[in-house]
């Protein structure tokens, strides 16, 4: 199929005000009128406005894959302004991780997809009223957590202004011994029709770069890092964590974090798991990654776009892309030495099934208690980034307080 077809203009100046009247004036009333039945309501339990919600964003998420993006969002080239109060301080550059911290798959990965350290921009958020200065050293008892902003890989950004980072704002306000958040503005992948760039592992350098940020500059010790990822973020946050579990004899003082936090992580990337039966199927009414989104977000560009030269069967049998994947058997995807997980997936969400295949596989390597399993059987895709999905998305954070404490 061809990606992004409307990009260039005129079509997708004619092709988006199509869109706009015919949403207007057709889409919404008819989102509205055949929601007002709560039976025919995607489920049953959700209201008219969450309802609507989700066609919208169903919506747009299938019309910017054919146009591209509609609005310039901020990337690993510059620091973006960051405005002032709720917590923000200026951003930050970031060096490349050291070569010296790059070794074994990581660094065959990386030479194999022509890619290398480079430095990007990194974003603190603050809990409201601290007077901890940008990039002070750690505070008595301080936890610290590097937040990996989902998008599949090719969209969305680390920004404070990021629909993302609403998950920093939520783990602030109801985790007492967390007192400040970065986000690294990791390098996003592209394919064509766009320039060929940043596949795997440009992320996972990325990642690690801030990583060592934390530990070596500001002063924090792994034991009081928490990783975070939400979505692509998730599948970020699961490979950096195995890179510092399977290296951290070569690699240190860098070591695994305290604990992992994983929020509808995207952990099949070829979607192995796809059936009849499966979630991607029988949860596709309730949630907005739909038909057309599915197909742009898992084999279609974002995973092209993310394994590059490396292909998606290279994905398939990867544990650092794909630690759920059906193509890898139980005995392939160990999880030994991970750090306390915390793993949360929305009921109505299409990658229900292979979150639980993860879930299942690191039970099987870690033991029950040190993976907390928590569902919000309404929860759609990445829920807890919605500030519109109440209550399950303030319950979730409140029981990842909890589980910290």
């Amino acid at each position: 199929m061809a990606y992004y077809p409307y990009r260039q203009q005129p079509i997708k100046g004619l092709y988006l005000t199509y869109q706009f009247f015919t949403t207007v004036f057709f889409r919404f009333p008819v989102w509205i009128l055949s929601s007002i039945p709560r039976s025919f309501r995607p489920r049953n339990s959700w209201d008219l406005r969450r309802a609507v919600t989700i066609h919208f964003i169903r919506h747009m998420i299938a019309l910017t894959s054919r146009t591209g993006p509609l609005v310039k969002t901020p990337t690993h080239l510059a620091i973006e302004p960051v405005p002032k109060g709720d917590g923000h301080v200026p951003g930050i550059w970031i060096s490349p991780a050291s070569s010296s911290y790059i070794t074994g798959s990581l660094e065959l990965s990386a030479k194999i997809a022509g890619v290398s350290g480079t430095r990007i921009p990194g974003y603190w958020l603050h809990k409201k009223g601290s007077t901890i200065e940008p990039g002070a050293s750690p505070m008595p008892g301080e936890k610290v957590v590097l937040a990996l902003h989902g998008g599949a890989y090719i969209r969305l950004s680390a920004h404070p202004s990021d629909a993302t980072a609403s998950i920093a704002r939520g783990l602030l306000k109801n985790c007492d011994n967390v007192l400040r958040v970065l986000s690294p503005e990791y390098r996003l992948s592209s394919a064509k029709p766009w320039k060929e760039a940043n596949p795997f592992p440009a992320a996972l350098l990325d990642a690690l770069a801030a990583y060592q940020y934390l530990v070596e500059e500001v002063g924090f010790s792994p034991e009081d890092i928490i990783v975070e990822g939400d979505s692509a973020g998730g599948n970020l946050a699961q490979a950096l964590t195995r890179y510092l579990v399977e290296y951290k004899d070569a690699i240190k003082p860098l070591g695994p974090p305290s604990a992992l936090i994983l929020l509808s992580p995207w952990v099949d990337i070829n979607h192995t798991h796809h059936g009849q039966d499966s979630s991607l199927i029988r949860n596709l009414p309730s949630d907005y990654l739909g038909i057309s989104a599915e197909r742009n977000h898992s084999s279609g560009y974002a995973g092209h776009a993310f394994t590059g030269p490396h292909g998606l069967g290279f994905a398939d049998r990867n544990p650092y892309i794909s630690p759920a994947s059906l193509k890898l058997g139980d005995e392939d995807v160990s999880f030994t030495g991970f750090p306390k997980t915390f793993l949360a997936v929305g009921g109505a969400e299409v990658l229900y099934d292979q979150i639980h295949t993860l879930k299942e596989r690191m039970v099987r390597s870690l033991g029950v208690g040190k993976v907390r399993w928590y569902v919000a059987e309404d929860g759609v895709h990445d829920y807890v980034a919605l500030p519109i999905h109440e209550p399950e998305r303030t319950e979730t954070l409140k029981a990842i307080a909890e589980w910290l404490a």
